[in-house]
């Protein structure tokens, strides 16, 4: 068997060793949260000589967070309970919603008030930027006195023989394409550390490694993950659309999908004049050539959806992936030195398509049994087990509990998951079953020969073709570096796959990353496009595309998204 890519760090090079006593990686909302209630924590207890640092792989902090984003306002209230005197930026308060069904006639169904699924009712939330409450959140916990590093990519990790956690290598730089050094050359940092809390976000490359390390046994029993894709982006609209939507959220469901396949969409009023718009699609609907950008173009050009673009521009654009699997494909939070918070340990509730709460949420949980952990001297799976204790007690395990198998209904179809849902809504959660099992999604792809997907007409005005949107997501690479994107076994590719799926990954990825020109014997992988979706990762047939961090500051650019 072909061994699995981990790293494109040079093995045997002198390191520089940089020890700590927390380590965060990745520099979301939920590995700030951590940050900043540990760093509280341990002052109140005057150990203020703890170091807690924080790493991120993008160039700026907030450059890499992608979200809708309607945040739940609980989170950021139990971490700051005076946000709104510290200047938390918020974009609007949610004043008004509803959901729309499309028809594929260009015909829709309003349902408002009662009408209005619960799962999409969203008075009291907040509109926000996910990108600036990031950077926001990271302004915060320098002035507690916490580094943090961006441009810093983990990009493996430090064990023990027994599995234990022991820290991370950061990525080396200056390595050519063809694996030589460059004059630039510099080797990653080996950063030790007594915990280190997994943040990467969705599929996070290191924390993928982890969920199979038999030793930690971090799945165990556990449903396997389910992902979705969303495609999102910022539109400057007319004023008249503009004040219409301000501080209103749409959510639309039907038109493009049809009833065997899951997803929906959304439109935020940003502001008087800027709408930020989306499209989430399944990841198991088993269609050789899904497309989540085409599914976003095809909904755009609805004319419920257009005549609400007409006469704007496109100004943002982004895609990651969300972690659909709920409470029962949750890892175990902890190990030998590890927490995992976030949407790496899939702190996402699929039903509202909230996180951001939940997120900030894991990260004070997690602070909170680091911290009686470091006084203890003892970071033993055991003792940092207090994480789980708080969250099995915690609003946000209440909340994932009660739609335990909302994610899993769907499965077979619109039809069966809405009847089962119904049944779960006066059944706290179970539905029509206990325990519904899971599957990875790459699993569900069917052969080419039953695909039915139709890629709809571009242009360069409201249906952007994806090399115009990946331009607008700011997507950008040190060209002269390996491929981040790692094919382990091209000869699949041509061999099996061409024939099996007709070569899905030029379809799935949002960002035009792969190619399979006219006459071109192998795939061509333009990884300076990558947007950090980790849609490739996750939906390869064969799991033979592995991602890995790039250098550091490679990636897109998420101002305002």
């Amino acid at each position: 068997m072909t061994p699995r890519i981990t790293s494109l760090n040079r093995p045997d090079v002198e390191r520089e060793d940089l020890p700590v006593d927390v380590l965060v990686v990745g520099a979301g909302p939920a590995g700030l949260a951590c940050a900043i209630q540990l760093k509280r924590d341990l002052d109140k207890r005057g150990d203020d000589e703890r170091t807690v640092l924080v790493i991120d792989k993008a160039e700026e902090i907030g450059h890499h967070t992608l979200s809708g984003a309607v945040m739940n306002p609980r989170g950021i209230e139990e971490l700051f309970p005076d946000w709104r005197e510290r200047g938390f930026p918020v974009e609007a308060a949610v004043g008004d919603d509803w959901a729309e069904v499309l028809r594929p006639g260009g015909t829709q169904i309003a349902l408002r008030g009662a009408l209005c699924p619960p799962q999409l009712r969203n008075h009291g939330n907040l509109i926000v930027s996910l990108n600036k409450v990031t950077r926001w959140m990271a302004e915060q916990a320098e002035e507690l006195g916490i580094e943090v590093y961006a441009g810093f990519p983990a990009a493996e990790l430090c064990q023990d023989a027994d599995g234990r956690v022991t820290g991370v290598i950061t990525r080396d730089s200056g390595i050519a394409k063809d694996g030589a050094e460059k004059g630039t050359f510099e080797p990653g940092m080996r950063i030790q550390a007594s915990v280190t809390v997994m943040a990467e976000g969705t599929r996070g490359s290191l924390a993928k490694q982890l969920f199979k390390d038999e030793r930690l046994g971090l799945m165990t029993g556990r449903n396997p993950q389910t992902y979705g894709t969303g495609i999102k982006e910022i539109w400057q609209v007319t004023p008249e659309v503009g004040r219409e939507m301000f501080g209103k959220v749409l959510h639309t469901g039907g038109y493009p999908l049809d009833t065997k396949a899951y997803g929906g969409s959304f439109i935020y009023g940003v502001s008087e004049d800027r709408l930020a718009l989306g499209f989430v699609v399944g990841l198991d609907q088993g269609d050789a050539k899904l497309d989540p950008h085409a599914l976003f173009v095809q909904w755009k050009q609805h004319p419920r959806i257009a005549g609400m673009l007409a006469g704007g521009k496109v100004l943002r654009y982004g895609a990651k992936t969300v972690p659909e699997g709920g409470y029962f494909s949750m890892p175990k939070l902890q190990a030998d030195g590890l927490v995992l918070v976030g949407d790496t340990a899939g702190f996402l509730n699929a039903a509202t398509l909230k996180g951001i709460h939940l997120a900030i949420s894991s990260g004070i949980m997690a602070a909170q049994a680091i911290g009686e952990a470091l006084i203890a001297d003892d970071t033993s799976e055991a003792q940092l087990a207090k994480y789980t204790e708080l969250f099995e007690c915690s609003p946000a395990r209440e909340e994932l509990y009660g739609v335990r198998n909302y994610r899993q209904a769907f499965a077979k179809g619109l039809v069966a998951g809405t009847l089962d849902f119904g049944v779960q809504m006066i059944t706290g959660g179970r539905g029509l079953k206990k325990r519904r099992t899971g599957h990875e999604d790459h699993e569900c792809m069917q052969p080419l020969a039953k695909s039915k997907f139709q890629k709809p007409a571009f242009n360069d005005t409201d249906s952007l073709d994806k090399l115009t949107d990946v331009y607008l997501s700011g997507a950008l690479h040190e060209e002269d570096q390996p491929s981040h994107l790692v094919v382990v076994d091209p000869t699949i590719c041509v061999d099996r796959c061409t024939q099996e799926y007709g070569n899905p990954c030029q379809h799935f990825c949002p960002a035009a990353v792969y190619e399979w020109p006219e006459g071109t014997p192998e795939v061509v992988i333009n990884a300076s496009n990558c947007v950090h979706c980790k849609t490739c990762d996750i939906m390869d047939p064969y799991e033979n595309i592995e991602w890995v961090v790039p250098e550091g500051g490679g990636g897109p650019k998420y101002v305002d998204m």
